[in-house]
């Protein structure tokens, strides 16, 4: 009987779980699915179009804003967060006095929401309150950066909050990973004559792919997924210049009545997720392969 037990108990614990996750997750990306197949406009309509929607999102000069923002958006994003949280957990793994500290100035940004994050970066970048004042009121009057305002570098200014509130959660990945690495490595490194430096560069980094793997997973999710930062900071404006997909779906899915073409830019999305995680995912499984 106990072995019945032990064998049905945590099928029967898991499955409410799994349901919910099959009809509220993978159940609504089908019906989304539908909907970018459908006539849908302000309500979900069924009647079935076709491709329709697909021609219509791809012929939308607004979605290929937000198709390029996300590039603009994103690579810079990534590889910030990247570099400059390794750098960071470097610094913390020299073991300062002051590591408890600073690891919790570093990590104070992620605990606030992205609209408090993109609320507070619109002052600091507003030009008649934040910078541009400040150096103003500090005698600099040719001093200028009207970046929010400016169509063509607005997207930067996204990437500038983005990077200020996700590189301290970087930080503490990559620390982590760091003080997981055998302490008799360094030693025996440097009674071999190398540096610190090479150390780091040529045993340590390339020993922590994991890590890797994990910030770029979550970089990649936070950076396809962004939505409230950009709502907060500017609305995706001056116009359409800062648009990212996320906000492009819901505009047009809950502002224009275009129901049908905000669910196939979802979709779109979708398949972003999906071409950048699946190589991800290959290169980390045959990484782990080859290591056993």
């Amino acid at each position: 009987m106990s072995a019945v037990a032990d064998r049905w108990i945590p099928k029967l614990v898991l499955s409410p779980s799994v349901v919910i996750s099959l009809v509220f997750v993978y159940g609504f990306i089908l019906i989304t699915g539908y909907l970018s197949l459908s006539t849908s406009r302000l309500m979900p309509n069924y009647t079935f179009a076709g491709l329709d929607r697909y021609e219509e999102l791809f012929s939308n000069d607004v979605f290929w804003t937000s198709a390029k923002n996300l590039a603009l958006f994103g690579i810079p994003f990534i590889v910030l967060c990247t570099v400059l949280g390794l750098f960071l957990a470097i610094l913390l793994d020299q073991k300062i006095r002051t590591e408890g500290a600073l690891r919790a100035v570093f990590l104070y940004p992620m605990a606030l929401s992205f609209i408090v994050t993109g609320t507070a970066w619109q002052w600091i970048l507003n030009p008649s309150m934040g910078l541009e004042k400040v150096f103003h009121d500090w005698g600099w009057a040719s001093f200028s950066f009207d970046w929010l305002g400016d169509p063509d570098k607005s997207i930067y200014c996204v990437v500038i909050a983005a990077v200020w509130q996700s590189t301290g959660f970087c930080m503490s990945l990559f620390l982590a990973g760091l003080r997981g690495v055998d302490g008799e490595i360094f030693k025996a490194a440097q009674v071999d004559g190398a540096t610190l430096p090479r150390i780091y560069r040529q045993i340590v980094i390339p020993s922590m792919r994991p890590v890797f793997f994990s910030v770029l997973l979550i970089l990649c999710h936070i950076t396809i997924k962004t939505f409230d930062l950009v709502i907060a900071l500017n609305a995706g404006g001056p116009g359409t210049s800062s648009y990212l997909p996320a906000i492009f779906m819901y505009t047009f899915s809950f502002n224009r009545g275009q129901l049908g073409l905000g669910a196939a830019s979802s979709v779109m999305m979708l398949l972003t997720v999906i071409a950048v995680l699946v190589p991800l995912m290959y290169l980390e499984s045959r990484s782990t392969r080859n290591a056993a």
